[in-house]
């Protein structure tokens, strides 16, 4: 049974309404209660809060939580810490926390009371910490439960402050439709979403959207361009693979470089003929969350009024093991003309991602980027704390840190070794091979796999270099194999990356 997603309504005011339920997040140290924090209370509970906040038994702490129940408002003073000490992280994940504690059944109505030594950065955190958190998937799950309608969010804070914190968490919430969009489509079961529903779903999201064209390539036109190494990995289902084209703002900047974001999009992968063990083979109904992120980064790019060009791939198949599915020691032709030794049917996500990573090349782009849950190698190096980062190009490289750090969406840099690339072209009977020589440093063995990939063009300097072009491995941050290290989500897929793409590209 599908619901329509409801989003949160966010504004921004004085010290005026209290709400259902008020948040007062407070710094570690306070001997009285700071300015505003009690206006438009009654008096009793102006008392309670002021107590409270004075006590002993309240320091402010990390994480601790104090209630006070009043006749009209739930009031809950939280500890942020030392004021010092507070970064955008801490404000975001404790925003997050805070709002997963709490219910419906208080009301839907939050104020959080940004009261003394607060600046605009870190309220704008706290608050995207709630609205990133507003996230359930329930579609399939019938409830009796009476539906209290969507969460309100009023942010308060003093005069100067408002028109600044406004922007952000407008921009926030209009982020979120993009991360949230994202999750949906990673939550998705697979017999619900398959290669040509994915497809379906990304024209019906351009209807209407003049500043957006969504192209789908079927499996016949994937034939007649010569897109075999994706038909290859997508034939053996009944759900046959395709190419979903995003553009956005496709009419401006006809003859300039911009940038390109491929995404993996393996709506299930059983690992072929190389079959995966049955343990946890219902996450990779997640292993299509690059496509995921891909669509999700073009709704936050639309929602949030981006008037530069952008271009996006999609490389769609199920992975299934039958009469008609590729197999391991097939030799495999690509739209680059490469020819591909498959040695393991479960390294799939690198195959088709060689037919998208070249065409990329061929849409003037300023720079590629590809995501895929890539290899559980990854998720060894770095479990889930990381996406792993991999590059040609140092500047695209750092700009990527730099950002995943300031987001919270932390990309580290991986090496991407010339030895790497040796076992990947030293196929005896094709150009390259998809599987390394041994199971170490099997991120970097696919990651140079990809590399071959990429197409070189002159440069300013007229010499023939590689695109610049950057790999994310989010196998571990996307939500498969139980991570539940992000804050910001519940369960499932995270819709990782959207916000580090989002402010990489509007910020250029």
């Amino acid at each position: 049974m599908e619901r329509n997603r409801t989003c949160m309504e966010v504004a921004t005011s004085g010290f005026i309404e209290t709400g259902n339920i008020m948040v007062i997040p407070l710094f570690e140290g306070l001997s009285k209660s700071p300015n505003n924090a009690t206006t438009g209370l009654g008096r009793s509970a102006s008392i309670a809060v002021k107590s409270a906040i004075s006590s002993e038994a309240y320091s402010g702490e990390i994480g601790e939580s104090l209630r006070i129940w009043t006749k009209n408002c739930q009031i809950i003073l939280l500890g942020l810490g030392k004021q010092k000490d507070l970064t955008t992280k801490i404000s975001r994940d404790n925003g997050a926390k805070c709002f997963a504690s709490l219910s419906k059944k208080h009301g839907t109505q939050i104020v959080i009371r940004f009261t003394t030594g607060w600046k605009v950065d870190m309220m704008a955190a706290f608050t995207e910490g709630f609205i990133l958190r507003d996230y359930t998937f329930e579609k399939y799950q019938n409830k009796d439960q009476e539906d209290k309608g969507p969460w309100s969010l009023i942010c308060q804070t003093i005069d100067r402050y408002q028109k600044d914190l406004n922007k952000e968490v407008i921009k926030s919430s209009s982020i979120a439709t993009g991360v949230h969009l994202a999750r949906d489509l990673g939550n998705e079961p697979a017999n619900r979403l398959y290669p040509e529903e994915f497809g379906k779903r990304a024209l019906e999201w351009a209807k209407g959207k003049k500043s957006v064209e969504v192209e789908v390539w079927d499996y016949e036109r994937l034939r007649k361009e010569g897109m075999y190494a994706l038909i290859e990995v997508g034939k053996g289902s009944i759900h046959k693979p395709c190419m979903v084209f995003f553009r956005l703002n496709p009419d401006k900047e006809i003859n300039s470089e911009v940038p390109c974001i491929v995404g993996k999009g393996i709506t299930f992968d059983s690992g072929g003929i190389s079959i995966k063990g049955s343990a946890g083979m219902d996450e990779m109904k997640l292993d299509m969350h690059g496509s995921a992120t891909v669509f999700g980064l073009f709704q936050a790019l639309y929602a949030t009024g981006h008037k530069g060009r952008i271009n996006g791939i999609t490389c769609m198949a199920e992975n299934m093991p039958s009469a008609e599915a590729y197999r391991p020691g097939d030799v495999i032709d690509t739209y680059s003309g490469k020819t591909i030794e498959v040695l393991n049917t479960d390294a799939e996500g690198r195959n088709v991602l060689a037919d998208g990573l070249w065409k990329a090349g061929e849409l003037n782009p300023s720079y590629i980027i590809d995501l895929a849950t890539l290899t559980g190698s990854i998720v060894v190096a770095l479990g889930h704390e990381a996406t792993g980062l991999f590059s040609n190009n140092q500047s695209l490289s750092q700009k990527i840190k730099k950002i995943g750090d300031e987001v919270d969406e932390i990309s580290w840099p991986m090496p991407m070794l010339p030895a790497f690339e040796k076992q990947m072209t030293s196929s005896k009977i094709a150009d390259v091979r998809n599987q390394g020589k041994g199971r170490w440093g099997g991120a970097s063995q696919a990651a140079g796999f990809l590399k071959q990939f990429i197409q070189k063009r002159e440069n300013s300097e007229g010499e023939n270099t590689q695109i610049p072009w950057a790999h994310l491995d989010i196998a571990g941050t996307a939500g498969i194999w139980g991570g539940e290290n992000n804050a910001t989500v519940g369960h499932g897929a995270t819709g990782v990356q959207v916000r580090l793409l989002h402010r990489l590209i509007t910020q250029n």
